[in-house]
């Protein structure tokens, strides 16, 4: 068959391209098209686009309906197409619409990317990261955190991540971003704390050339930037209440006003906020509007502090040791008994991210093979087990993992074997051995 010099040209970009008329039937088809699909121009040709890409976007964000309905260019949106043999392809995807002389829709333009490779890397992840990109652990607090994010990344709903400073809520809200369909799209992160009051306003809303004394050129928010993506709103609790009142109108309006501007610019941004305060009881103290709270506390995650997950240290140690040892000449061969019995029994007021900096000065102080006690931060390396108590990590991290599982259950001993996997005997004897006090009451009630 003979190609057109306008398919040659076509056939030329890296990207699959096809073009569709007025009727969304499709009129030219490159090679990288053909490629990606695994079906000849031959047989789309003519045929609804629809018909042959089979999208579960079709109905809901298609690019092209989308450039048509906004007026504007849709760029490197994420979604999945079905190829001749029926499988599912993960493509990014761009649109434009082709109008004639007059103004008038006359068909479209729309390239897509195959993301197979970067998907089958995303899901190279190891068992200990719970499947979402840098979150350790294996705990049944991070475990039902890793099975909700998924579900909640597919949706567009505005989530708020609760947690103490340093349990890792940005990380949460990247792995929201990167397993959701605006993957392709900006993940902007503004700290509402790091930021005074009047600086906050221009940075995500913006301004217009003249609004102000040096405003010399226009200057577009982090809205506009995380435009089609995500923002994170970090430390939301500290926002001011006037900031509050155009927070809430965003969220309510999907618009924003630019300081200086005449219009409003609408804004497709998919919100996830965090905060270390407890924004309800906040809330009812007055210190933060109840119509925001419950705009964005429409998903709510809650992370728990470091103490609470003891039974994560271990896999965090091995993840954030192999991370330092990047950059080492001798790489550390990990920690020794004593010094993982001196991080199984720390506080952790810091959390994951006082783990990290424990174990980076551990990396400077330790030359090669193993960390020991004394090359933990000194205020950590002085600690001394009570007389009688065990010292050995594997013992103490089996007696939390067994005083946790009781408090979850309220003292059922039964519930909490069957989560760890035991006989209610074997835990009763295991408890016994380890110096751990059970409770009086087994937690069950008992008929009358």
């Amino acid at each position: 068959m003979d190609h057109s010099p306008a398919d040659r040209v076509l056939d030329s970009v890296a990207d699959g391209v096809f073009t569709v008329d007025a009727e969304w039937r499709i009129t030219s088809f490159n090679r990288a098209a053909e490629a990606i699909t695994g079906m000849s121009r031959e047989e789309v040709l003519g045929r609804s686009c629809r018909e042959v890409f089979r999208s579960s976007a079709c109905d809901c964000v298609c690019g092209l309906r989308r450039a048509i309905a906004n007026g504007t260019q849709v760029l490197m949106r994420a979604i999945y197409i079905h190829d001749a043999g029926g499988e599912r392809v993960p493509v990014c995807i761009s649109a434009s619409i082709l109008r004639d002389e007059d103004g008038n829709f006359i068909g479209g333009v729309q390239s897509f990317r195959d993301l197979t490779l970067i998907e089958s890397v995303r899901q190279d992840i190891p068992e200990h990261c719970l499947g979402l990109p840098g979150i350790v652990g294996h705990s049944p607090a991070m475990q039902r955190i890793a099975d909700l994010v998924p579900i909640v990344a597919e949706s567009d709903s505005t989530v708020l991540i609760e947690g103490e400073s340093g349990t890792g809520k940005e990380l949460v809200a990247r792995a929201l971003h990167e397993l959701s369909s605006r993957r392709c799209r900006p993940l902007v992160a503004v700290s509402c704390g790091a930021i005074p009051d009047t600086l906050l306003e221009s940075e995500l809303f913006g301004y217009r050339a003249g609004a102000f004394t040096d405003a010399r050129r226009d200057k577009p928010g982090k809205f506009e930037l995380a435009d089609g993506g995500t923002l994170f709103l970090d430390e939301i609790g500290e926002v001011s209440p006037a900031l509050q009142v155009r927070l809430l109108r965003v969220l309510q309006e999907r618009v924003v006003e630019p300081l200086g501007g005449t219009r409003s610019v609408p804004v497709d941004v998919r919100i996830v906020a965090a905060t270390n305060r407890r924004l309800a009881e906040l809330t009812e103290g007055g210190g933060f509007r109840p119509d925001l709270y419950y705009r964005l506390n429409v998903v709510r995650i809650h992370l728990p502090p470091l103490r609470e997950r003891r039974e994560d240290i271990p896999l965090l140690v091995d993840a954030m040791l192999s991370e330092l040892n990047g950059g080492r000449d001798a790489p550390l061969e990990g920690v020794s008994p004593d010094a993982m019995r001196v991080l199984l029994e720390h506080r952790f007021p810091g959390n994951v991210r006082e783990l990290r900096n424990i174990l980076e000065h551990a990396s400077v102080m330790c030359r090669e093979g193993v960390v020991l006690p004394e090359h933990l931060p000194e205020e950590l390396g002085g600690h001394r087990p009570p007389s009688g108590a065990t010292t050995d990590p594997v013992e103490l991290l089996q007696r939390e993992l067994i005083a946790r599982a009781l408090e979850r259950h309220h003292g059922n001993r039964k519930e909490a074997a069957r989560e760890l996997g035991m006989h209610v005997t074997t835990l009763w004897r295991q408890a016994r051995r380890l110096g751990l006090v059970l409770p009086e009451s087994d937690g069950r009630r008992r008929r009358r």
